[in-house]
């Protein structure tokens, strides 16, 4: 359990950590990749990215891509996401929506911080009735530096007068760890996401959970 200071505010990575969407978005990935005339990369190395910037996807990926190609990959996701936003919604992982409810009703504040567009973001919230807990949404375009800079936390803080003691960032990968970090906020690794107990624990993280319920004994 998390000792003093209470905790006030969770930040919230949302795929991999409130959402499985490693299917999908390896799915959407790959189709770009086919389209785009890449070799396709397997459904490990594509998860391997997720939660970075989406042109830093393809350029960790394909480290010899100009600019301009990747940015062509980028368009070319976002078109496909958007003519298939309605088969793109996700599903929470087990517990999720119930560990939420139990904060919400417990009065502890909830954002998400992700590298997907806010757009995405507020439409998967919306589909998935889960707009009465995230209020504050920050995506990848809201702040300046991408993860693991700690923008997204820091403008999160500042927009809820929450200090960085009082606050805890969850999240799956690497950079959310590095992000809450930078930020002076604990951190908590979700080990059922997209990377390993090794990993995060060495990006960092404070506390490691098996399931998202764990998250309400922690706190």
């Amino acid at each position: 359990m998390i000792e003093s200071p209470m905790v006030k505010l969770l930040i919230l990575d949302f795929d991999g950590t409130l959402a499985d969407t490693r299917d999908k978005i390896v799915g959407v990935l790959q189709h770009v990749m086919a389209g785009q005339g890449l070799p396709v990369a397997d459904a490990k190395t594509c998860a391997s990215v997720i939660g970075y910037h989406l042109k830093q996807c393809f350029q960790i990926i394909y480290p010899h891509l100009t600019d301009a190609e990747a940015d062509g990959c980028v368009d070319a996701y976002r078109r496909y996401f958007a003519a298939h936003e309605q088969s793109l919604v996700p599903e929470l992982f087990p517990q999720v929506r119930e560990a939420l409810e139990v904060f919400h009703r417990e009065g502890v504040r909830m954002a998400i911080a992700s590298s997907r567009t806010s757009k995405s973001l507020c439409s998967f919230v919306a589909a998935m009735g889960l707009s009465d807990y995230f209020p504050l949404v920050v995506g990848g375009e809201d702040v300046e530096r991408a993860k693991p800079a700690p923008d997204a936390v820091l403008a999160i803080l500042s927009a809820t007068g929450v200090s960085p003691e009082e606050a805890l960032v969850v999240g799956d990968m690497p950079v959310d760890i590095q992000m809450g970090r930078a930020a002076g906020v604990r951190t908590v690794g979700v080990t059922y996401g997209n990377s390993s107990r090794e990993q995060l624990l060495f990006a960092g993280a404070d506390y490691l959970i098996d399931s998202f319920s764990e998250l309400t004994r922690l706190i």
